[in-house]
């Protein structure tokens, strides 16, 4: 014990020996040296006052090349809408259509795409225009045209806008999203908190790919539909949703369209990818719609309802927990005529099991119109089986 003690004491007075010296050194270097002399880099003229310097640096970057590739493209889109006289709210029930009353009451961003002939296409996000009466569109030169919806999708959260092509000068070019590899650049433009912020550009890096983000498009408070996503942590605020997020490249390999707003996140947005935004936004432009095959009954999910009810009223099994209740049966509907009732309980679709509305959902967007799939569901206890021929909206009206 006595050894160690003697190591541990030695230990520790060469260690205060060492810093002790090594503070002496410094204060002996500093009393040696009497003058500091400072080297003067700052132009000054004969006055004595400091000015500019004439040295310009030309800064170019991958960056600013890629930015310059699809600047121009860039807009601001400003939803505007009807108000009424009343200077501190809206009249209800006053219906006016004087262009004088259009108000702004958001702004989003969006890029050039395409030019066919007198007319040039838009991409945004369809929350940007959601509810407008009028759209505005301004570009990084000041230039400020109207705007018309060519189509909106809720469920993907894109849109399609229509402009006069002569104010066009540059569109943007789609990139492979596919082909992301994770910590390549990204870099964001658009107008971060309105048009006073237009043409911003942030820049970071891909954090992930296929990344699954929850969705609640009626603001219901419930998630309807799980979006794929890009995962980037360049900077978007409000007024970026519906801008492009650029490559390296310069070209677009998604759309901007949401972040995770919490005090104690930094640095998580998402983009829809390119390769899944195109589809839709082809259809937009086409048809003005995206046709979607339905199965038309209304649905709630079994989770949802007690288990009182799940025995008395649906007589689940107890070892069924998830699935689909079918809330009712729309009248002529491919539900209908393939036999569903209210009070069914889905739990396979096309094969796959489905435990809640989101995920059937996704099931029946990846069919086409005229597939007959075969559904599994509980009716009163016991597990039966459907074939549904899979229609569009326009079929069950």
């Amino acid at each position: 014990m006595m050894k160690k003690k003697s190591i541990r004491a030695l230990l520790t007075l060469s260690l205060t020996s060492a810093m002790l010296v090594g503070c002496d050194l410094i204060d002996t270097e500093t009393e040696s040296d009497p003058a500091t002399e400072v080297e003067e880099n700052t132009p000054v003229t004969e006055e004595g006052e400091v000015q500019i310097s004439e040295v310009r640096v030309d800064v170019s970057s991958d960056i600013t090349d890629a930015v310059q590739e699809v600047d121009d493209a860039v807009v601001s889109v400003i939803n505007m809408q009807q108000v009424g006289q009343d200077p501190y709210g809206w009249y209800e029930g006053y219906e006016n259509t004087d262009e004088e009353n259009l108000q702004q009451v958001g702004t989003g961003s969006g890029a050039v795409y395409k030019v066919d002939g007198d007319t040039a296409y838009i991409f945004t996000n369809n929350h940007v225009v959601d509810g407008s009466d009028a759209i505005e569109v301004l570009f990084k030169d000041g230039s400020r045209v109207e705007a018309s919806v060519i189509g909106a999708d809720i469920w993907t959260d894109l849109a399609v806008l229509a402009i006069d092509s002569e104010v066009v000068t540059k569109t943007a070019q789609f990139g492979d999203s596919e082909n992301l590899t994770v910590g390549e650049p990204a870099i964001a433009i658009g107008s971060p908190l309105g048009t006073n912020f237009a043409s911003s550009v942030t820049s970071g890096i891909i954090s992930a790919t296929g990344r699954t983000v929850p969705v609640d498009t009626n603001m219901d408070g419930e998630n309807d539909w799980e979006m794929m996503a890009i995962q980037t942590d360049a900077a978007i605020n409000p007024g970026n949703s519906g801008g492009p997020l650029v490559n390296i490249a310069g070209q677009v390999v998604g759309i901007n369209s949401m972040k995770i707003s919490l005090s104690t996140v930094e640095g998580m947005g998402f983009a829809i990818p390119s390769n899944d935004a195109l589809d839709i936004i082809n259809q937009l432009e086409r048809n003005g719609e995206v046709v979607r095959p339905v199965i038309g009954v209304g649905m709630v999910d079994l989770v949802m309802v007690s288990p009182q009810q799940q025995q008395e009223i649906l007589n689940m099994p107890e070892d069924v927990t998830e699935g689909i209740v079918v809330a009712e049966v729309q009248p002529e509907s491919s539900a209908d005529k393939a036999g569903l009732q209210a009070n069914d309980v889905i739990v396979s679709f096309n094969g796959e099991e489905v435990a809640n509305g989101i995920e059937l959902r996704q099931e029946i967007y990846d069919t086409e119109v005229g597939d007959e799939i075969e559904i599994e569901f509980y009716r009163d206890g016991e597990r039966q089986t459907a074939t549904v021929t899979m229609q569009s909206t326009d079929e069950t009206l």
